[in-house]
């Protein structure tokens, strides 16, 4: 009775609030009522992704190979986690999946060389994995990812980040040749990826994605294999890399992007002759 008495002398906004309260507070203490983490509660800022400003250097040091370092795309973000509950674990970080890959290295009139995702070129994928192997579906696990373990009392301020870039090497002489002779005359490159910052529950597997972003890496150098070692190769085209795209919507995550193999583990090189049958040089692992 006193407690009514004192409702009647309190303004109905705050007695409204106090009944809010005491729900809330009820809630909290109640072991049947189990707080859930949704999106809406769940807070991402300072989100950047961008690709260095400085140009694809091409290494020319060895007599075997030519290397080429591209530029880093990066991506981080800031997150904050409300409570998690007791007996749940969620990890927050990155996912990347390449959508599209163009790979080719020409040796003149003989032929060509290719990286390929067979099931991504035929269509019948539309992204393939690109984890480190090791942490899927993740990225990678160690600034890519963060876990938090419940039960937590109060929010978690988080930060993920990751990069990558393309450094690999091409042999100067035709691949499937017992030749050192160099032949190598051109070097094509362009690909494509998807990039999320997602949230996922590690007990029922719940996926919340928070942001999605693309981006594309493109190479394209010159080669001279008539030119000395040090000055055969050279970049054609743009110095600068087309900027990632920070999406306003966000895009599905295709159950290949999730999995085994990852890009690395499914890509064939094939030798493409300019007369005849192709030929696989290096299967799939």
């Amino acid at each position: 009775m006193c407690i009514l008495v004192r409702y009647h002398l309190l303004p109905s906004s705050l007695v409204l609030l106090t009944l809010l309260l005491a729900s809330t507070m009820g809630c909290i203490q109640s072991i049947s009522c189990k707080p859930r983490i949704r999106r809406e509660n769940i807070v991402v800022y300072e989100v950047s992704a961008s690709i260095d400003q400085c140009p694809t250097v091409i290494e020319e040091n060895s007599p075997i190979v030519l290397r080429y370092k591209t530029p880093y795309f990066r991506a981080s973000a800031g997150i904050v986690m409300p409570p998690v509950p007791r007996n749940e674990t969620w990890v927050v970080g990155w996912i990347q999946a390449c959508t599209q890959m163009e790979f080719y290295n020409n040796y003149g009139d003989i032929g060509m060389s290719s990286w390929e995702l067979p099931e991504l070129r035929e269509g019948r994928v539309k992204a393939i994995s690109d984890s480190d192997g090791v942490s899927y579906p993740w990225y990678g696990n160690t600034t890519e990812t963060v876990t938090l373990t419940g039960p937590t009392s109060k929010p978690s301020h988080l930060t993920v980040s990751m990069n990558d870039n393309f450094y690999p090497s091409v042999t100067w002489a035709v691949p499937i040749s017992n030749s050192n002779t160099p032949m190598l005359s051109h070097i094509t490159r362009d690909q494509s990826f998807i990039t999320w910052l997602v949230a996922i529950n590690s007990v029922t597997k719940e996926r919340i994605v928070l942001q999605t972003v693309r981006w594309r890496m493109r190479v394209d150098i010159a080669v001279d294999p008539d030119m000395p070692l040090g000055s055969r190769a050279s970049l054609v085209d743009r110095p600068h890399q087309e900027q990632p795209h920070i999406l306003n919507y966000q895009e599905p995550i295709p159950p290949n992007a999730l999995g085994r193999p990852n890009a690395n583990d499914a890509q064939v090189l094939m030798w493409r002759p300019r007369r005849g049958a192709p030929l696989v040089v290096i299967p799939p692992k």
